[in-house]
């Protein structure tokens, strides 16, 4: 299963929880409900006006009901406006559309049911209750709005997604994943979405040895090297590899990273353009945390280095800061396909050669 195998490299996204259980709770909530957390965001936003909520929510109604249409004929407009945010009300059947859970649901309307009603591995339901425990605690302290209900839900995807995709399994990093999508959607939306970002947008992330984590890191230090020669220079200095970084980020799509604005919006563009967004606002984090030499130089070395990426300046994960330059970033679809092609040879490279050497 992939939780043991994976449990020493998934215990980034544990220690999140950690150090969201010792972060300081405020009394005082934001306005959506947190009282602490990576999630917390206390200042007070000047969101578009009722008028531009109001008509945009008519153009993405629109646009849900002639989805085909516009998802073959005209996605640069459903691009468009997922780059703009994705009205609240509007979100939850956006991404249920996004990430092709709708036509799950319409394929498999009884799947999520007969899942829940077979047996799962003893093992990963074990650490399934467990860490379902553990997430309803924190989320609990750190969010008062959420009610028991949630934490029996997110045991049901997360089982009915062990028994769905048994070669997977379960995988800890899920779990996170899981309850950010149970904050908007019931679960067997959640759980069709669940499945979607595991087998399509994160394909083989939860697999056993995180081998395509790994990969995918790499591909990340290469693209830093184009976008911020200064940032690479200096994780190489400090002998950081990707992994160190990196694989809370992808492993659990940055929701446990990112203030909860800066979570959504981010997620509307991953939805819509896939797992590009996850390199663009890791880099633009890497660049944020170490593009400049006042912050290289308070990192001398490795563990300095680590935590500055692990709690990056608040100005860096801001909504604002990271849609912008996750957009302006100089990056394209041909800059991604040939660092993939290069990462995918070099790690068949060295499969075959250690396989020749045994």
């Amino acid at each position: 299963m992939a939780s043991s195998t994976a449990a020493d490299t998934v215990s980034l996204c544990s220690e999140a929880s950690t150090l969201v259980d010792g972060s300081i709770i405020s009394t005082v909530p934001d306005r959506h409900g947190f009282l602490g957390g990576s999630q917390y965001s206390p200042d007070v936003k000047q969101g578009p006006s009722s008028e531009t909520i109001l008509r945009r929510e008519h153009k993405w109604l629109k646009m849900l009901s002639k989805w085909n249409f516009y998802m073959s004929r005209n996605y640069r407009k459903v691009r468009e406006r997922c780059r703009k945010g994705i009205p609240m009300s509007i979100r939850p059947k956006a991404w249920l559309f996004l990430c092709g859970g709708q036509l799950l649901l319409d394929k498999y309307p009884d799947r999520y049911s007969l899942c829940l009603n077979q047996n799962a591995d003893p093992k990963a339901l074990e650490d399934i209750k467990r860490i379902c425990i553990d997430n309803f605690r924190t989320t609990r302290c750190l969010y008062p709005k959420i009610n028991q209900g949630r934490q029996q839900e997110l045991l049901h995807v997360l089982k009915a997604y062990t028994v769905f995709n048994p070669d997977v399994g379960y995988c800890q990093a899920q779990a996170p994943v899981a309850a950010f999508l149970l904050m908007h959607m019931p679960a067997i939306q959640a759980f069709w979405c669940l499945v979607s970002i595991s087998d399509r947008y994160l394909k083989d992330y939860y697999s056993p040895g995180l081998e395509i984590v790994q990969r995918d890191g790499f591909i990340l230090q290469a693209l830093l090297k184009k976008t911020c020669t200064p940032a690479y220079r200096h994780l190489k200095k400090v002998n950081a590899e990707p992994m160190f970084y990196c694989t809370e980020w992808f492993l659990c799509a940055f929701t446990r990273t990112l203030p909860w604005d800066s979570l959504l919006r981010i997620w509307d563009i991953f939805l819509c353009e896939g797992v590009k967004i996850m390199f663009k606002t890791a880099l633009v984090i890497l660049e944020g945390c170490l593009g400049n030499a006042r912050n290289r130089k308070r990192c001398p070395g490795l563990c300095e280095t680590l935590d500055l990426l692990r709690n990056p300046p608040e100005y860096v994960l801001s909504e604002e800061y990271l849609v912008y330059n996750v957009s302006r970033l100089n990056l394209t679809e041909r800059d991604f396909e040939l660092e993939h092609q290069r990462q995918t040879a070099k790690r068949k490279n060295v499969t075959s050669n250690g396989a020749s050497n045994h």
